[in-house]
């Protein structure tokens, strides 16, 4: 059990405890993948005290959301808590609905603070005594991203090809999902928008749990 497991609300920690026994299905490439970000992470904290994240998709709008937002919970919950996570596009739409949506069904409490703007700012509270993650679609350089000192995690192709130099980052890191923008306006629309949230999330929080700066053994499915 981690440390801070406590301050999350009842929903969502047993959402995070379901995930980390899923770690095992985590394919040994992807792993790879994950261990490169990891490793970024546990060097900057020792090196300079923080590190930080930004996931960058074409239209800032999905996967590189439940990104930024999968990843913060994570580093709270391995107490990895001096992790900043951002998202980006390689141009600005809006936090898709079916996102939230998908996070919602989790046990995120989402508030959506300006009804009807065409790029909503949304809060995502995730624990009572963490501030809200501040979400809305942005470029992947644009306020309050940072623009120099950062990991640039690619999350869908179509970014990686459109930004040959991401200017300022650190590391430029692939970590490709599947666009769940596929299943829009189907009968699996809500199945698959859950299936990679998830995927999401287990990746992120297997990433954080080997960002602690103290080694761990991975967790044992069978206990938990």
């Amino acid at each position: 059990m981690n440390e801070s497991s406590g301050q999350f609300n009842k929903n969502l920690n047993a959402y995070l405890q379901a995930i980390v026994a899923e770690f095992e299905n985590i394919p040994a490439t992807r792993r790879l993948e994950l261990q490169t970000i990891a490793d970024y992470v546990r060097q900057q904290i020792l090196n300079s005290g923080n590190a930080k994240l930004t996931f960058i998709c074409t239209h800032n709008s999905r996967r590189s959301h439940l990104c930024q937002v999968w990843a913060q919970i994570a580093a709270a919950y391995w107490n990895v808590t001096t992790v900043e996570t951002f998202s980006g596009g390689t141009e600005a739409t809006a936090f898709n609905p079916r996102a939230v949506a998908a996070l919602q069904r989790c046990g995120l409490v989402i508030t959506q603070l300006d009804h009807g703007a065409t790029n909503s700012h949304y809060h995502v509270t995730f624990a009572d005594n963490i501030p809200p993650i501040h979400c809305f679609s942005k470029i992947f350089d644009a306020p309050p991203n940072p623009n120099r000192g950062y990991c640039a995690v690619m999350t869908c192709t179509e970014a990686d090809q459109a930004c040959p130099v991401v200017i300022g980052c650190d590391l430029r890191a692939p970590l490709r999902f599947e666009d769940p923008k596929v299943a829009d306006d189907t009968p699996r629309e809500s199945e698959v928008y859950d299936e990679r949230s998830r995927q999401v999330c287990r990746e992120m929080m297997y990433l954080m749990f080997h960002a602690q700066s103290e080694p761990h053994s991975e967790p044992n499915s069978t206990k938990l």
